[in-house]
């Protein structure tokens, strides 16, 4: 084994993000804040996908693969306090999408790729199993067609086209920015212009 990066993810870059939405006028209509909060998502899929690189490359064991990943969903589910209520709602919006990444990647690197379907198929029934409001279910299927992203699939964004908007949709958001994050690690610079 190669020595792994210091550090994947750390909660300083975390909290740097969030101040940087704290200081900025953040409209979702307006297309530098809607890149501004899909950089912050993206940068936390990096995180993950350099994770589970290393863990397939053999540089980190599956207890170190699985320990940096429950660090960084710590720190990015961890409630944030915003005065600004729709900031507020956003930052939410971005973990919603990023729980299915950690869910993905925890069960890729525990279990290895789901092998039932394909990640569509996984995703049309996790929206089934919303609409039957069952929820954990949802979660896990969509989390399953992760499995198959990090494997190497590709998951063609217009199966959402068909679904309402709702968790599912939000979660396969989130695995959007992990598919770019396993095709392209390229770390998202906080200081982007």
């Amino acid at each position: 084994m190669s020595a792994p990066p210091e550090e994947f993810y750390s909660e300083e870059r975390w909290q740097n993000w969030l101040d940087r939405i704290r200081d900025e006028d953040i409209d979702p209509e307006n297309e530098d804040s809607a890149r501004l909060l899909l950089n912050l998502q993206d940068d936390v899929a990096i995180a993950v996908a350099k994770i589970v690189t290393a863990y397939d490359d053999g540089d980190i064991d599956e207890e170190s693969a699985l320990s940096e990943l429950a660090d960084i969903r710590e720190t990015v589910l961890d409630e944030v306090e915003f005065e600004d209520e729709e900031k507020g709602m956003l930052i939410d919006g971005v973990q919603t999408s990023l729980l299915c990444v950690f869910y993905a990647s925890e069960e890729y690197v525990a279990r290895g790729p789901a092998e039932d379907a394909s990640v569509e198929e996984y995703v049309l029934e996790a929206s089934k199993a919303e609409d039957a409001e069952d929820l954990d279910s949802a979660l896990g299927l969509v989390a399953a067609g992760g499995t198959r992203i990090i494997a190497g699939d590709e998951l063609d964004m217009s199966v959402t086209e068909e679904l309402e908007y709702g968790l599912v949709t939000e979660w396969v958001n989130g695995l959007d920015s992990l598919q770019s994050a396993m095709s392209d690690p390229e770390v998202v610079e906080e200081d982007d212009e």
